[in-house]
């Protein structure tokens, strides 16, 4: 099998990158660099910053009015995705940290979208189960603990309505998944990937964006 057409992203494409797309505005930058100066020992957890943009474009190509996301740490990219909802969007934001999502509602707020926020701090799947569980949601993003993918997948699924969208991160877990031996949150995302290739209810692409994104179509 051959490698392809892939491009190897060094630091000077990636900066070239970030430069040809949408820039951050003034509150999402403060809050990438908060992250970083505040919590760096768990800074890596914020979703990349080409991801903010994407994630915006996807709200507005797929018209989302309501957003479910699952695993919000600092509120970067709850942030971005309330600025692409229209007025009278929701975005359903579930954690179980008060402390780091702290900088989100502060963010949000100087962002002018709190109103667009609906942060529930409690186990996500305990949130997810709360909801009504016909079609009603239009998009989500998955970015939480890789042990519990699956199973936040098929609450989100059944959930989605048709045309949905679920945007999954860290699908190649920085490689690991590559290693049949792999072990962990390597291992989980390695069967995650398998069970989302096998669902016949969605469409679905991995992409080799920042640390691997899956999207999936809710046929």
């Amino acid at each position: 099998m051959t490698k392809g057409n892939s491009t190897k992203i060094t630091d000077e494409l990636y900066a070239y990158t970030l430069a040809h797309n949408p820039p951050l505005d003034a509150v999402q930058h403060e809050l990438v660099e908060t992250t970083y100066a505040e919590l760096p020992s768990v800074a890596g957890m914020q979703s990349a910053q080409e991801q903010g943009p994407l994630l915006a474009f996807l709200v507005r190509l797929t018209g989302a009015r309501h957003i479910v996301e699952v695993g919000t740490f600092t509120g970067f990219s709850a942030l971005s995705m309330a600025q692409a909802l229209p007025a009278d969007g929701m975005l359903v934001a579930c954690d179980i940290s008060e402390e780091w999502t702290a900088y989100g509602r502060e963010a949000w707020k100087r962002a002018g979208v709190a109103d667009r926020i609906d942060l529930r701090i409690a186990p996500a799947l305990d949130t997810l189960r709360s909801m009504p569980a016909g079609p009603h949601i239009d998009m989500a993003y998955l970015d939480a603990d890789k042990g519990n993918y699956i199973a936040y997948w098929e609450e989100l699924v059944p959930r989605m309505r048709p045309g949905g969208l679920v945007v999954t991160d860290n699908v190649l877990f920085h490689g690991g998944v590559t290693d049949p031996l792999a072990t962990g949150d390597a291992a989980a995302i390695r069967g995650f990937n398998d069970h989302v290739a096998a669902d016949t209810r969605m469409d679905s692409v991995l992409l080799t964006v920042a640390d691997g994104l899956t999207l999936s179509r809710r046929k």
